[in-house]
């Protein structure tokens, strides 16, 4: 979502078209775990079938099956198709399992639906834009692997438009089982006596590798929009609002030709149910603040743009509502003006009339990093850090830093902030530090994780394991000999 300030955001793991989350009829499943669907040709009417069942065979041709239950676990089916079709999908994106891929893929699975019932109980919830937001982005990461869009489709035998159907159920799910494995390990904790107690037994040859790592500051400035660039755009707004008032079109429709956030447009503006310290602080204010449905909201301005607002529904402390999100356009002789600037910066640092420090908090645009005298900082979910590898930092700041050695500054580059902004920076390289193997005086943090890591691992196969027990679980035969990964399958 462009402009949603979300806490936590790819490549599409392999997984069933079929096989999570599908219900399935208990009655007709809880009896018979083996039940197979068989093809229809040569078959005998039931009389006839049972007037000669002396005579037929009572093993069912396997070649014969088109599909089968083969685990049930709660009241949910695995199928044979959703494990070749899991199967399939790793083979062709290099996806390897361990152990028997006969006894992993259906464990798999097993352990998607255990994880998608306790989401269920905890009322966990991804909202649309960032499940179409997900699927987004492994389509235009395919597209860029293969080269583009008709060749991807060509590739696939179906439309883009059919890949996003075929992915929705599947990704959303993902998304349900992460936050749920989150939510599990939320209050796992680890101290440093723990971290150096680790590092002291692990044997040298296992110690972590640290890629190379840089440090960097940024000074930013942000090109001016002219005022009648932002008459236009707002004149454009309301004329959406006159266009729905009237009932010549609706909200949906105008959001999916016009919105600037790409994710929510193509859900026709909606934004699904999300909490208020998800949005930006004006959008929020506004759409808390509507009441009825079939009213649309003044024109509002985030860091994002300009929206327009319309109700669907709320529930408790979350709401959903629909936006069109436009953004003004920079002019070339505004982007000019900023480089001009930020060459005049360049030339006075360089001339020791300020530090690059000193610019960065008292003329940077950039709220994040200017009350940090500049200095990015790289926040995942574990830790807070200064340290980047390459591959985690914007693309043109990379790029432009890759050129740089240590306390250099580089020239003025234009690029697009996190809020989808064109601006102008400049990066100073602060250190760099070497790919080596992690001490615990220089990489605690690295250290850190990887302890955390474990501890949550422990956590997560301790709650499967006490989940199993408490779940009904029913298998083929065939499955029985199989050596899983998590204890309690086998009844």
């Amino acid at each position: 979502m462009a402009f949603l300030l979300l806490l936590g955001v790819c490549s599409y793991a392999a997984q069933s078209h079929h096989g999570i989350g599908r219900s399935a009829e208990p009655d007709s499943l809880g009896a018979d775990s083996n039940a197979t669907v068989t093809s229809g040709a040569g078959q005998k009417p039931a009389l006839a079938q049972s007037q000669d069942s002396a005579e037929a065979p009572s093993a069912t041709n396997e070649n014969s099956i088109v599909d089968e239950v083969i685990w049930v676990v709660g009241d949910e089916p695995i199928l044979k198709s959703d494990v070749e079709a899991l199967r399939l999908q790793s083979e062709s994106e290099g996806v390897k399992f361990s152990g028997d891929p006969d006894c992993s893929i259906p464990e798999q699975l097993a352990v998607q639906k255990l994880f998608l019932h306790q989401a269920a109980l905890d009322s966990i919830q991804v909202s649309e834009s960032d499940v179409i937001s997900g699927i987004d982005q492994q389509i235009d990461y395919w597209e860029q692997m293969i080269g583009s869009k008709e060749k991807l489709e060509e590739y696939r035998k179906e439309t883009v438009a059919q890949m996003r159907e075929e992915m929705h159920d599947d990704f959303k799910n993902r998304q349900l089982i992460q936050k749920e494995r989150e939510k599990i390990v939320e209050d796992v904790k680890v101290t440093p006596g723990q971290v150096r107690s680790y590092f002291r037994t692990i044997p040298a040859d296992s110690i972590p590798e640290v890629p190379a790592e840089v440090e960097v500051e940024i000074l930013m400035r942000h090109p001016k929009v002219s005022q009648a660039e932002i008459d236009r755009i707002k004149e454009q707004l309301r004329n959406f609002t006159d266009r729905v008032n009237k009932g010549e079109t609706s909200f949906a429709t105008l959001a999916r030709l016009y919105s600037e956030d790409p994710a929510s447009a193509r859900n026709g503006g909606e934004l699904g149910y999300v909490g208020r310290g998800m949005l930006d602080p004006a959008f929020a204010n506004v759409a808390f603040n509507l009441t009825d449905p079939k009213k649309i909201s003044k024109i509002v301005e985030s860091e994002y743009g300009f929206h327009i607002i319309q109700l669907i529904d709320k529930r408790g402390d979350k709401i959903n509502v629909r936006h069109i999100l436009l953004k003004p356009q920079v002019s070339d002789s505004s982007i000019v003006k900023a480089t001009e600037q930020l060459d005049s910066i360049e030339r006075d640092i360089r001339a020791k009339k300020f530090t690059f420090e000193q610019a960065a908090t008292f003329i940077s645009d950039d709220k994040d990093t200017k009350s940090n005298h500049g200095l990015m900082v790289n926040n995942s979910q574990t830790s807070r850090t200064s340290r980047f590898q390459m591959k985690d930092l914007p693309t043109e700041v990379a790029r432009v830093v890759d050129t740089l050695k240590v306390g250099e500054i580089s020239v003025p580059f234009q690029m697009v902030d996190a809020k989808g902004k064109t601006t102008l920076a400049i990066v100073k390289l602060i250190d760099r530090i070497n790919a080596h193997k992690a001490t615990i005086t220089q990489d605690f943090q690295v250290m850190r994780d990887v302890v955390l890591n474990k501890e949550r691992e422990k956590v997560l196969q301790n709650w499967i394991e006490n989940k199993i027990k408490h779940t009904y679980v029913q298998m083929n035969d065939r499955y029985k000999n199989c050596h899983f990964q998590y204890q309690g399958w086998v009844r």
